[in-house]
């Protein structure tokens, strides 16, 4: 009997101390910019979680259409974006399954596959706004813990239980980044480096 409580025991622990806690910053990614690296470092530090996956969507669920270009590109481009950061990695389910990326179908299958992962959904500001609209938000709230980041202008009361963090506030947008581009203006310190020389040498927005 003492054996078994000790084996129960140990075996709990183990399992807590395999815990891990698992940013997940999702989008288009059309391109990737410093300010969505940035966002995510913050959510890093300041929750302390063990990695952040940067999760491209295939087809995003929004009302507005938006066009994007082909999912290799963008993710060769988060790629080259985060391959200095060892607690960044690429997360590529919803470009695999393909159809709208619904964050709902992307949770769950994730939370089956790694069920000793807490998540945590990194968002702008400005998205914790339309959370309402979020498809099966309430069944989401039991498998995340949505991470808002504050932005100038943004609200931070809410009906749903959002963990806040701050950042610096560098208003970049992807489609300020493809703005740019179409207006030949200079990129430099809106997107890193390798990024920028893979969108030139790859014609990408133009």
């Amino acid at each position: 009997m003492l054996n078994t409580v000790i084996f129960l025991t140990a075996s709990l622990v183990y399992k807590r101390m395999e815990q891990k806690k698992i940013g997940i910053l999702g989008g288009t990614f059309n391109p990737i910019h410093l300010g969505h690296l940035i966002m995510a470092e913050q959510a890093l530090s300041q929750l302390k979680l063990d990695k952040v996956l940067f999760m491209p969507d295939y087809l995003p669920p929004h009302i507005d259409h938006k066009d994007t270009i082909d999912a290799f590109d963008r993710i060769n481009m988060i790629k080259l974006a985060i391959a200095d950061n060892s607690n960044f990695k690429l997360e590529t389910i919803e470009v695999d399954r393909g159809g709208k990326s619904y964050s709902f179908d992307t949770m769950v299958q994730l939370t089956k596959n790694h069920p000793n992962n807490d998540y945590y959904f990194i968002i702008g500001g400005d998205m914790v706004e339309y959370l309402p609209k979020w498809y099966r938000i309430n069944d989401l709230l039991k498998m995340v813990t949505f991470v808002g980041v504050k932005r100038l202008g943004n609200k931070v009361e809410t009906e749903y239980p959002v963990k806040w963090i701050s950042s610096p506030l560098i208003d970049i947008s992807s489609t300020y980044v493809r703005n740019s581009i179409l207006h030949h203006r200079d990129l430099r310190y809106l997107v890193p480096n390798q990024v920028l020389n893979y969108i030139k040498e790859n014609g990408l927005y133009e």
